[in-house]
């Protein structure tokens, strides 16, 4: 019965907020666990007929599931979004997620690498290998932009502007953003295009893609992200880094040295400064942790 309401409402997300397929994908996920629940609890009823009750009793039982607050309100995030669409299209009058609280959640601080972490990182790269001299350019090309994984993927050729020093990025909801790429970045990218690119066979439709495997396709996220951890690994650094370590130490990085906040927010392409607001949480616990190392007034 909801199977029409959850493709009514993927269209919606693809046409009306121009969302990426990852984030519709996690939209309905949220959708089918509601419906889970509802089929495992026999409840009979449509969006209109939920209530604030139901919804209740969802969260009630999505929580001892073991889901970790986040992800709850992560959920209740979908489940949101899902009755504003049912009242944009008049499948409902009431909205009973109006209501629905979300567990409080501690906003959690990345971990973040220092400058000397990033550069022992980047050192690990054999690059004596094609790929290696591949994953030199991505990881400067990463760091240097402060990119989401997805960008470095998408990243195409026809968007660098590397003799004016800037790459154009596409970001979430297919907004565009030009971000100032730095030198080593500029180097890496024109070595790895002329030693090792420049050789391949490259696969039909993928001509433009930048950083390419080598069967000649775009990388996966997941291929970057194992790429990172094997050199974290050599780097015998105890943190817990992903792809995105990179883009947040990028914002530490520049909140340290004093940029302003709303150059990091065009550089990260957050659409709220709030999102960007948490590096400044960052800066403080750096300060503190600064003071508390150095001031001997602050023991």
């Amino acid at each position: 019965m909801w199977e029409s309401y959850k493709n009514g409402f993927s269209a919606y997300l693809q046409l009306e907020k121009s969302l990426s397929n990852n984030s519709i994908e996690a939209y309905i996920r949220d959708i089918e666990k509601l419906t889970g629940f509802m089929q495992l609890k026999s409840i009979q009823k449509s969006p209109a007929e939920i209530t604030l009750q139901d919804l209740q009793q969802f969260i009630k039982w999505i929580a001892e599931l073991n889901m970790t607050a986040s992800s709850q309100a992560r959920v209740i995030s979908g489940l949101k979004a899902f009755y504003k669409y049912c009242q944009t299209e008049q499948i409902t009058v009431k909205d009973p997620t109006l209501l629905l609280e979300a567990p409080k959640l501690k906003r959690a601080l990345p971990d973040t690498l220092s400058f000397e972490e990033i550069e022992l990182i980047i050192a690990q790269v054999d690059q004596s290998k094609p790929e290696g001299v591949r994953n030199k350019a991505l990881l400067e090309t990463m760091y240097s932009c402060g990119l989401r994984v997805s960008e470095a993927v998408e990243l195409k050729i026809s968007q660098l502007y590397l003799d004016v020093g800037f790459v154009r990025v596409v970001g979430k909801g297919d907004k565009e953003r030009l971000i100032p790429i730095g030198r080593d970045a500029i180097k890496h990218i024109n070595i790895y295009r002329e030693t090792v690119r420049s050789h391949m066979v490259i696969k039909k439709g993928e001509e433009d893609i930048l950083f390419l495997n080598r069967r000649g396709s775009r990388m996966t996220r997941v291929m970057i992200f194992l790429i990172i951890k094997d050199l974290v690994n050599k780097a015998r650094i105890k943190k817990n880094i992903s792809p995105h370590t990179f883009r947040h130490s990028f914002a530490t990085h520049l909140v340290e040295g004093g940029a302003d906040l709303r150059a990091v927010q065009e550089m990260l392409g957050h659409e709220s400064i709030t999102t960007t607001e948490i590096y400044t949480h960052l800066n403080r616990e750096y300060l503190r942790d600064t003071l508390q190392r150095f001031h001997p007034g602050f023991k």
